[in-house]
């Protein structure tokens, strides 16, 4: 099951995009024989100031047809690392074969975007820059990956 990460924004160089590639690698090497992975980022950029509906615009393009979407928003569902793992191994269950992770702007996601989403997943009450999303989402990744995998990175 491929992962994509469509989100708004460019990550420049800097310590977020060294740990966002690297649990991304981690990702992709742990996931390649429980048929989770590749992940990839797909980043988009509203040069024209069109706002939350431009954006939402150049995010469905960034996704896949037929992918499942989940977005990353406050008001989406907490879940413990665990609970993400199962819900990541029920999804390849089911043969998904895309699911995009969508993160908004500053402004978050438009909410017609939202209204076709899947899923929706936050983590937790506050609110994150959406830059520091993208890297918590791939520890996250990462981490669910180890889960399924039996291996010894989570520990509870």
């Amino acid at each position: 099951m491929r992962i994509h990460i469509c989100a708004v924004g460019r990550l420049r160089k800097g310590p977020e995009r060294e740990l966002l590639d690297e649990y991304l690698t981690r990702f992709d090497r742990t996931g390649r024989g429980l048929a989770l992975g590749p992940a990839q980022l797909s980043e988009v950029e509203d040069k024209k100031g069109g706002g939350m509906a431009a954006e939402a615009a150049l995010l469905q393009r960034a996704i896949p047809d037929g992918a499942l979407i989940c977005t990353l928003d406050e008001r989406g569902k907490v879940m413990s690392s665990p609970s993400f793992a199962d819900k990541l191994g029920t999804w390849r269950d089911q043969g998904r074969q895309d699911v995009a992770f969508v993160i908004g702007g500053a402004d978050g996601i438009d909410p017609a975007l939202r209204a076709q989403a899947d899923a929706s997943l936050s983590f937790g009450k506050m609110v994150w820059p959406h830059m520091l999303v993208r890297v918590m989402l791939s520890e996250q990744l990462y981490r669910a990956a180890s889960i399924l995998a039996g291996g010894p990175y989570h520990r509870a």
